[in-house]
């Protein structure tokens, strides 16, 4: 597992992870990126309990959604069947993550995000826009751009669609799909393409 782990996770947290699944033996497989979740957890229908993480995930992503689903497993195995995000995983969560808080694992600048999203974790790190921010700026991007970079009226594609942005709404901003005028409402970290008629 030790080989496995190095491709995706800091180096220095990687004794850690190892110390957990040692005590705590869990499946772990990394699997393709899916759009709507970063990784989970589940009991086969063979009575076996598997994590998944997706492999897409940049290093400290990878690590958080690593030891969140890890948290679900320990809730399970304490608990049974709980609220998904009820306080025993938030409790497992808090207590699991907190020895990879230190600068020899996490960038000094993620650390503070880090900490306040701990308080009170959540069911995924895209509900906290600062830290999901803060995370994303270590993905390979790929000529992308976030929404809120983009000047109003910025026409710009996302899955295929044309999109030109609009308005900022409170949390999330206004753009509307070129092609059927509909009013799509964005994260204000969505990761978006611009076009090139913007140039």
């Amino acid at each position: 597992m030790t080989e496995t782990l190095l491709k995706y996770i800091p180096e220095n947290a990687v004794c850690l992870v190892e110390d957990i699944l040692s005590n705590h033996p869990i499946h772990i497989k990394i699997v393709k990126n899916r759009t709507t979740k970063h990784g989970d957890f589940k009991k086969n229908t063979n009575g076996s309990l598997q994590i998944t993480v997706n492999n897409s995930l940049n290093e400290y992503q990878f690590l958080l959604t690593l030891i969140h689903e890890i948290a679900h497993f320990f809730t399970y195995k304490q608990h049974g069947r709980v609220k998904p995000h009820g306080i025993e995983w938030k409790q497992n969560f808090q207590h699991l993550m907190l020895p990879f808080l230190q600068p020899n694992i996490f960038p000094q600048n993620l650390l503070p995000y880090l900490a306040n999203y701990l308080k009170n974790p959540k069911a995924s790190t895209g509900s906290d826009v600062h830290l999901n921010y803060a995370l994303k700026q270590y993905d390979a991007m790929s000529g992308k751009s976030f929404i809120f970079e983009l000047e109003h009226g910025s026409i710009f594609t996302f899955k295929n669609k044309s999109f030109k942005r609009g308005n900022k709404r409170r949390t999330r901003f206004e753009c509307v799909e070129l092609s059927s005028s509909k009013i799509y409402l964005f994260n204000r970290n969505a990761q978006v393409t611009l076009t090139e008629e913007n140039e």
